[in-house]
């Protein structure tokens, strides 16, 4: 599940429209409709500040991923 799920996602399971979670994380409307769409350039201290009302924080995730010829891990 992509990051701009995860939040829809939390968004709706907690009952918060846009506007709501934008004013309860202190970040602007677009901001969250930018993430929500997946936008691929957002400040990561904004989308901390959106997943801490969920109990979250951004982090380093393990990634198996094969690309030119190397696994990174």
């Amino acid at each position: 599940m992509s990051l701009s799920e995860h939040i829809k996602q939390k968004r709706k399971k907690n009952g918060l429209s846009q506007v709501e979670l934008a004013e309860r994380a202190g970040v602007g409307l677009r901001f969250v409709r930018d993430l929500e769409q997946g936008k691929q350039t957002l400040r990561m201290d904004k989308v901390n500040d959106v997943l801490a009302l969920f109990g979250e924080h951004l982090g380093p995730v393990k990634l198996m991923q094969y690309e030119t010829g190397k696994y990174l891990c």
